[in-house]
């Protein structure tokens, strides 16, 4: 399961507007991956954006999501978007660009997966975090997050981001495709502004349209974690690097018996 079309506005909407939201003025995207179209499309709900990369390995996906998915037609023939075919961590290492943020809208990684190494402390280090802006955010999706599964990745991908940047916030929310909590980490060299006026007010004056799921107050609600996984991702060690990776085997439910 990559993405259903009842359901997919709760995983978009909390991968791209909690970012672009707690930048100041964000102007350029980044987005890894994102074949389907609709982190773009969130992405280009916003006035201040001047200009979305959308970089995806697979043609084909990208080409059969163009032609049905007719949520996201608008937004591949926003002539602010810009979509490249190729591995993202080449075209982020060539592109003389910096990005105001960079997203993470990636497939789980697996044994043998096509993006596992964007998931590496390495890559955050030598290549995320030089292609941002001084006050550049990166967020990422970090896989399962329930109190069953979120130690799957959930919380190395956290603990990994945290030794790369110096703030750095966790975040979830229930997709009911997936069975399961969805987890994402934001992260920054420049500390976040969590209020909620602040937020509500950038949601009414920045964003073209209405969000189907988030408000300023529920956003920030999303940072708050049960205890079991809080503790988890506070007492978690795994840094993922090219010697120690991690895959995903199942999700959901099912993920509870491979953790």
């Amino acid at each position: 399961m990559q993405s259903a079309e009842n359901d997919e506005f709760i995983y978009h909407e909390s991968l791209i507007h909690p970012a672009l939201l707690l930048h100041d003025n964000p102007k350029t995207v980044f987005i890894m991956g994102g074949g389907e179209g609709s982190a773009a499309r969130e992405a280009l709900k916003h006035y201040s954006i001047e200009k979305v990369v959308m970089s995806d390995i697979d043609q084909e996906v990208v080409n059969i999501c163009r032609k049905h998915l007719t949520a996201n037609q608008e937004a591949f023939a926003d002539s602010r978007l810009y979509v490249i075919i190729n591995d993202t961590k080449v075209e982020l290492e060539k592109s003389e660009w910096k990005y105001d943020v960079i997203v993470g809208d990636l497939s789980d990684p697996r044994e043998g997966g096509p993006c596992n190494h964007l998931y590496f402390k390495s890559f955050y280090e030598c290549v995320i975090k030089p292609k941002l802006n001084y006050n550049g955010i990166f967020v990422t999706q970090a896989g399962f997050a329930g109190i069953l599964s979120h130690k799957g990745l959930f919380s190395s991908i956290y603990n990994t981001t945290k030794q790369v940047f110096k703030y750095v916030i966790a975040y979830t929310a229930h997709v009911p495709s997936f069975a399961d909590t969805r987890g994402w980490v934001l992260a920054s060299d420049q500390p976040f502004k969590l209020d909620a006026e602040v937020l509500e007010s950038r949601i009414k004056e920045r964003i073209n349209g209405e969000l189907q799921y988030l408000d300023a107050a529920f956003m920030l609600s999303r940072t708050v974690m049960n205890k079991t996984v809080d503790t988890s991702l506070q007492n978690e060690t795994n840094i993922l690097t090219e010697e120690n990776e991690k895959f995903l085997f199942e999700h959901g439910l099912l993920a509870a018996d491979s953790v």
